[in-house]
């Protein structure tokens, strides 16, 4: 097959590794930047074209595309799609994942735990905010946040406030959670190839920290979830039409809680905590697929 990975760094470990597995199974496997691609849109003849060249000679896809350009990146995953091309995540599932505060209504109604969470137009009753998820303190985060930033832990009331009114006075979107004090700083991700677990990690937050982002210096090690954990994260999927994402969840006094869910989850960490190949498992699902 041909297969395309849609990625602005070909030097990522993550695109490395798709590449590298890819070719050991007789694929020809190359890396295309999304920003570079012209969408060509005529009656009954979509195409992209890419420097040289149209790309109709693709048989899958591989999104990797950063949350920056979503837009631009997801119109040429639509555009693929709208060619016949297989893709491991469709654009309208990135997006659906990338919107955190339209993505946790969905989960949500779906049934899938979550730490109590509020969202507000600017609201000037910030003490109303805190209280509605059970007082502080309280993890206040963007809604275009990722990797950890645009997250903040508030531990009393007058930090609150000042941080909501900050982010207000910006009119930047926030949602308000519950904090989960027994998760202890550290956080489960689960990454899901084709709607099944693959690996699991615990990663910890350094000392201080509760974010548990490895960007952020978090560690990480294997862990074997529960029944509770792989049914959320398996359901998480689901929901979202995700066959291939991350799903972040907490440990709980109340069971298994979702943080949020990744279209295009890393490689790297969940590879060397686990000792799984992960691009292979993605390399098969395009396989299995396209058969």
């Amino acid at each position: 097959m041909n297969i395309v990975i849609l990625s602005r760094n070909a030097n990522l470990y993550s695109t490395e590794r798709l590449i590298e597995e890819g070719e050991k199974r007789g694929h020809k496997v190359e890396v295309i930047d999304p920003l570079k691609c012209d969408i060509i849109i005529e009656k009954e003849k979509p195409t992209i074209f890419y420097k040289d060249r149209y790309l109709d000679y693709v048989d899958a896809i591989i999104p990797r595309i950063g949350a920056s350009v979503t837009f631009y990146g997801c119109a040429v995953v639509r555009q693929f799609e709208e060619m016949g091309v297989f893709t491991i995540v469709t654009s309208d599932a990135i997006q659906r994942s990338r919107d955190k505060l339209r993505s946790l209504q969905r989960l949500s109604k779906a049934g899938i735990g979550m730490p109590k969470t509020v969202f507000t137009n600017y609201s000037r009753d910030v003490e109303e905010v805190i209280e509605h998820v059970g007082g502080v303190p309280v993890i206040i985060k963007l809604l275009e946040g990722t990797q950890g930033l645009g997250v903040v832990l508030a531990e009393s009331k007058n930090a609150a406030e000042s941080v909501l009114e900050a982010f207000n006075g910006l009119e930047a979107r926030v949602i308000v959670q519950e904090f989960i004090k027994e998760a202890g700083g550290a956080d489960l991700r689960a990454l899901v190839v084709d709607g099944q677990v693959v690996g699991a990690m615990k990663r910890q937050g350094k000392e201080g920290e509760f974010r548990s982002n490895l960007h952020r210096g978090g560690s990480a090690n294997i862990i074997k979830l529960n029944h509770d954990e792989l049914k959320l994260a398996m359901n998480a999927s689901k929901a979202l039409k995700l066959p291939v994402c991350g799903v972040d969840m907490l440990q709980s006094a109340r069971g298994p809680l979702l943080l949020e869910v990744n279209s295009t989850p890393g490689l790297e960490g969940i590879e060397a905590a686990t000792g799984r190949n992960i691009a292979k498992a993605i390399i098969t699902f395009i396989e299995k697929n396209k058969q």
